[in-house]
Order: C-alpha cells, then structure tokens, then sequence
C-alpha cells in the first residue's frame, strides 16, 4: 500500500476521535517563511521528501504562485503526529500573507481553532502580523508563536546568547502587546491568550534549514541556544535539523497547547452564531455530536477541473456524507452531495463520511459561497464572515472576442463567489465589467487567472481608485417630494461618530442581531439612547432613524423607504460613489391615503432626492482610501525612499535603524501608489523591500475635490455640474 494511501487510512481512523483533532491556520506577514514552515511539517508528517521540503512549496499548488514566490490561494492539508504516544490529526491551512489576500485568511480563521502566527526574527511584528492576529482573535481563535529566520541573526547579524535572546524576548513583548490589547474586549476568552516560552507556545527556529526549538524540546533533546549557535556557525545545519527537527517541536506544540474541537466549539459558537443558545441544535454544535444534525460552515469556494466546484468547510455538528440533501442559507430548496472528501495539500481524496470536528471538501452543493452555512435542518446562519478592509481599487475587464462573453461573466460570477473581498459589476449591454479588489495585485492575479485558466483573452483598463462619500456636518431639515406631490418625506442628515461607523464594520452592530443586543452596542459605541432606539435600517456604514410619530401608513411604507434610502446611499450626490457614515433622520412625511399613490414610482424618487439634498447640505465630500507604508532601506538609499512618499501627497510618520537597515513608515492615498514598486527600484538602486498595508478612508484634500470629483463625474458619463440643492425648511 502507498504511503499515501496509508495517511489518509489513518486521518479517516481518526476523524471519529474529536479529541485527538487539530485544526490549525498557520498565517504571518508576507515573506515570514509560513509555506516553507508548512513544507516541514508535510515532510516531517511522511508526505512529502525531506529534501524538497522548503523547495517544494508544496501548498502553493497554482502555477501563478509558483512563479510570484508568494501565496495567493490559502490551501487545506490533513496529516498526522504522534505526540505522548496518542496518534493526532491535524488539519492545517497555509494561508497567503499578503495584505491583498487577507479575505482569504479572514475565512480559514472561521474554520480552525488554533493559529500558529509566524515571525520574522530580523524584521520583528509587521503591520501583517497585527491584522492576521486580530482576525484570529476575533473568531475566538487561539494563538501561538514560532519565530522565523533565527538563523539569520547567527549568521548575517552575528549576533551572541545575549544579544539574540534580548532581540527574541522583544519580538514575543510586541505580540503579547498585540495579544492583550485585542483580547481586552473579549468577555468570552477567559483564560490568557498571550504566548510564553515558558509555557511551551513559543517555538523557535528556521524553516529554511528545518531545525527548531521551544523550551520543552530543549528539555527532551538538552539542547539550547549555545549549542544552537555553535553548529550553525559550523556549518552543521544538517546535523543541527537531526537533533531537533523542526516538524517535531512545531507538531508537538499543535497537540499539546492548541484547543481540540471538543474544548473550542463551546466558547466559539456563541461567538460566531446568533442562533437560539437552548435549541438542540446549540447543544449538539456544542458537543461537536457527530450523531447530531449537519452543519457545515463554507470558508472556502474552489474549482477542481474534473469534479467541477469544491466547497471546503468546517463541519461543527452531525456528520457529512453523499447524498445528503442539504439546505443553503440564503438559497431555496435543497442541494445534493456528490462526494465528501478531505485534503491532501493540492490534491482531494475522496471517504466516505466527515463526522463534526473536521474540515471537509464537499462537491455538490452548487448553491452555496464562501460563508454559506450549510445544514440538514432549516436554522439561522451563522454570522456573515467580517472581512477587516475593504476593496479599494477596480479595474474594467472585457473580452477581446464578443464570442467569449457569456463565458466572461460566467467566470466573474464564479470569481465573486469564491472570493468575497472582489466585487463584480457586470454590465450586460456594454460588455465592460468591473471587478474592485483590495490591490493592484489582487486585481492582477484574478485578470491572470481568467486569462490562463479560463482560456478567456481579456483587455483590463487602468486601475480606478474607489472612492466614498461622507457627511462633515449636520444638514437642515429637506422635503422630498413625490412625482405626483401626493407624497412628501422630511429628512437630516448629520455624520455618525467614528465609533459608531467602527463597531458596524465589526459587526458588533447590526440589523441581524436582537433589537437589545443591537442598541447596547450603539449605545456602548457612542450614540444617544433616544437615537439607539429608533434604529429603522443599517445600510453599509449608514444608520436610518425613525423619529416620526403615529403617521398613517408608514408602515407598510416603509420598504419602499428604506429601498430609496439605499438607492442615494449606494450613489452618493458627488460622484454616483458610496455614501459612508451617515445619519439620516426621517422627521416626518405626509402619505396620500391611497396605496396606489404612493407606490415605488413616487415613493422611491422622492426619499432618494431629500437624502441627496441633505448630504449636500451637510457639506458632503470626496473620501480617498490611504495605505501605510512601510519601506526597508540601506543607510544612503533613505532620503529616496522618504521622498518616494512625500512625492505621492503622502507623510512620513517615522524614521528608525533596525538592523544595518533604516526603516521608513508613512501614509500615502492609493490613487498616488499605482506603479509604485516600479519607481521605489529605480530609486533606491532596487535594495528597498517594502509592504503596504490599507488604512481606510480619509477625507481628501480640499483643493483636489473639485478636480477629482469631474473627473469620476466623465468617466461614469454624469453631468458634470453638481446636482443643485433645493427644498430647505
């Protein structure tokens, strides 16, 4: 029997034993070694040849990221470790760490229990490391800490005992200040999350040379930091990864310090499920009952070539197998399994059952996208899963053949349903779509891929900046009227607190959750608690409240409001761009007593025009998304890379030695980082690395509004003089 074929044997001997299951994401800042990291541990497992491990990159399964040397896709493996003579199995996702795939981890966040983050010991944590950390910690995931490229301090740094455990213990300071500050807030985590090398949750090591150490491996092998030294300094990393291997001390670590499902699903199922906490079903999600109803959480959308499209998921109560009819959230009727399987780095191997505990990859269940709940019984789904940025530049894609269209736009769709940080507008009678994603290379990859895998050739358009629109003050009252004049809605607009606009894209407020539990969280955030309480709809970052009394028919009105509301939200009056943070007050409105006067047609326009002529009476403006920026540089190449930043209407906030580099951070508008890393080579002679990292949305500078603001206006074919303003009280 294969070898193979022996591992998957015994991963199926032990998804019945939730006890003994791990399931793990291993993430970290871009080019802090995690895909090298997850080759040991494939090697270490018997599943791939110990030479080609850290060569192979065996979890960047597509060509792309092959050729890029980055991971664009986060990729699922199952394999087992014997830890205290107990056979484990550990189900691990190697997510990407660049900051335009971060939905990707945001989504196996969802389906592990345990993250194991990823350091650069040289570098330290990065603006990367902080933003997987908090998407672990906000699903009630539990962290864990190995430090990479130790060996880079022995041998480019040249540092001693001293120096080196001085320059560790100020890296594992920097994440456990990360870990508290994110872990304040949480009423539900108990116990301490920080990491601690006395504890056995920090590991050490190079995944390069594939040795490794943590004080418990120390312990057992009697080997530490001098050792360590001495035989890297010698030459010995042969011998130094066959004392300690890296696979062992990073394995062990899983098995002995990450939660297994049975301990993990009670706390994580209050944090990600609104559903009745008394119902059976809690119960048997509780328990991980794989006896109890399916439920299956969809974190991930892929397509094989021959089983057509895969959904990977958690599988937290009853147990999956073919033919199951299944119900989608969201979707009517049923679909039905075709195949069950788990996965083995790129490849699927097909069994015959995944009981509760596990991650499944599911053919079959066409109706369902990423963050779909899929279950045997009709229940409330679990929480939309919260990506932390959001798309910030678009670019326009057509076929170069009108022949290839419809298999055009049967890709974008497939695209937007397997990733959710895209979006996709597609225009039928153009034939110009638009996809919006969280970068330059996000973007780039997705048009590759059409291109490459879908046989498509397509012509992109320069990358468009996404904009949004806001509020700076409170307007006076306007009317809207209706076409007919039967029908008049008095309307304010004022902007929300930042705090407020916050805990929305959090989640922590929202129209899905109890009315209670929805105005404490407004409340807690800030806002006053007449106003928390008559919260009418949450649209995007925008709050519409219903401060009217007793008027006739609003009621069943109301749709036909709130469909309007969204209408002049979704289109702000500036430049047809989203309308963010703002508080609309509806005071009053007089409603003819017919219902056939004031249907959509009326209805709709009016609330549409009063919205639009309050924003501009709150002296709406243009907000432009902002990055951080962080470039790593010698010595003589610094005044370059701070004016690379200055030059781009950015700022320089910091400049500091770390290592024999200067580190330079700043802020600087996306529109003006196009074609950045073209012109930070040339002017830093090519030694700059650099990262950047989305900031959200600031208001732009007063003087550029004017210009900005035609410009969308001719690109999007609008008129180009404002809207005037009309209708005051």
């Amino acid at each position: 029997m294969g070898r193979r074929k022996k591992i998957v044997q015994e991963c199926e001997r032990l998804m019945d034993a939730p006890e003994n299951i791990r399931n793990i994401a291993i993430a970290a800042h871009v080019d802090h070694g995690k895909t090298t990291l997850t080759d040991n541990l494939l090697a270490g497992a018997g599943m791939i040849a110990e030479e080609s491990a850290g060569q192979q990159l065996a979890m960047d399964t597509e060509e792309d990221e092959q050729e890029r040397g980055i991971t664009i896709d986060a990729a699922n493996v199952s394999m087992t470790h014997e830890y205290e003579d107990r056979n484990h199995l550990i189900n691990l996702i190697d997510t990407p760490g660049h900051v335009d795939f971060g939905g990707d981890v945001t989504r196996a966040m969802r389906a592990v229990d345990g993250a194991l983050v990823v350091v650069d010991a040289v570098e330290g944590a990065m603006p990367q490391t902080e933003t997987v950390l908090r998407q672990a910690l906000r699903e009630g995931v539990k962290p864990a800490l190995f430090i990479n490229k130790v060996d880079r301090l022995i041998s480019e740094l040249q540092e001693g005992p001293q120096e080196m455990q001085e320059r560790l213990m100020g890296v594992i300071g920097d994440v456990n200040e990360l870990i508290r500050g994110m872990t304040e807030e949480m009423d539900d985590i108990d116990e301490d999350w920080t990491v601690s090398v006395e504890e056995g949750t920090v590991g050490f090591g190079s995944a390069l040379y594939k040795w490794g150490v943590s004080m418990p491996s120390m312990q057992r092998t009697g080997m530490d930091f001098g050792d360590i030294i001495d035989l890297e300094r010698a030459d010995k990393r042969q011998e130094l990864h066959e004392r300690t291997p890296l696979s062992d001390v990073v394995l062990d670590m899983v098995c002995e310090h990450f939660p297994n499902p049975i301990d993990a699903q009670p706390h994580r199922i209050p944090r990600i499920w609104r559903g009745d906490a008394d119902s059976d079903l809690a119960g048997t999600m509780r328990m991980v009952d794989e006896d109890g109803e399916l439920v299956l959480m969809v974190t991930d959308i892929g397509v094989d070539p021959h089983a057509g499209e895969i959904a990977a998921g958690r599988v937290f109560s009853g147990t999956i197998e073919k033919g199951q009819e299944l119900y989608v959230s969201g979707t009517a009727g049923k679909n039905r399994v075709q195949s069950v399987g788990i996965y083995m780095g790129g490849e699927r191997e097909e069994v015959d059952h995944v009981p509760a505990g596990n991650i499944a990859a599911v053919t079959g269940l066409r109706d369902a996208i990423a963050g779909s709940t899929v279950s045997s019984v009709e229940m409330t789904p679990f929480e939309s899963i919260e990506h932390i940025s959001e798309p910030v530049i678009t670019k326009s894609v057509e076929a170069k053949s009108m022949d290839d269209l419809p298999k055009l736009i049967e890709t974008l769709q497939q695209v937007a349903k397997e990733d959710p940080t895209i979006q996709i507008e597609i225009n039928e009678d153009t034939g110009e779509h638009l996809i919006s994603g969280q970068g330059e290379l996000h973007l780039e990859v997705i048009t590759q891929r059409i291109e490459r895998n879908q046989g498509i050739p397509v012509n992109t358009g320069e990358p468009i900046v996404v904009y949004r629109e806001a509020p700076q003050s409170g307007s006076r009252e306007v009317e809207g009227r209706s076409p007919n004049n039967h029908n008049r809605f008095y309307i304010t607009v004022e902007p929300l607190g930042d705090d407020v606009v916050e805990s929305i894209k959090l989640g922590d407020a929202s129209m899905d959750m109890p009315e209670l539990e929805r105005r404490e969280a407004l409340q807690e955030a800030g806002m006053d608690k007449d106003t928390a309480q008559n919260v009418e709809h949450i649209h995007r970052t925008n709050i519409l409240i219903d401060d009217t009394k007793g008027i006739q028919h609003l009621n069943e009105t109301m749709e036909l409001v709130i469909e309007g509301l969204e209408e002049a939200l979704e289109d702000g009056p500036l430049a047809a761009e989203p309308v963010e943070g703002a508080l609309v007050r509806l005071h009053d409105a007089r409603l003819h007593e017919d219902a056939i006067h004031r249907g959509p047609a009326q209805v709709i326009p009016a609330v549409r025009r009063a919205v639009h002529n309050a924003l501009m009476d709150a002296e709406i403006k243009l907000l432009e998304p902002i990055q951080e920026v962080r470039i790593d540089v010698p010595n003589e190449h610094m005044g370059a890379a701070s004016g690379e930043i200055q030059g781009r209407r950015g700022r320089v906030d910091d400049m500091y030695q770390e290592g024999d580099l200067m580190v330079v951070e700043g802020i600087a508008p996306v529109d003006e980082m196009i074609g950045f890393s073209s012109d930070i080579r040339s002017a830093t002679e090519g030694r700059a690395s650099w990262n950047t990292e989305n900031a959200g949305f600031r208001v732009m500078a007063d003087n550029l509004q004017p210009e900005i603001i035609e410009e969308i206006r001719e690109r999007k074919g609008m008129k180009l003089e404002l809207p005037e303003m009309v209708d005051y009280f």
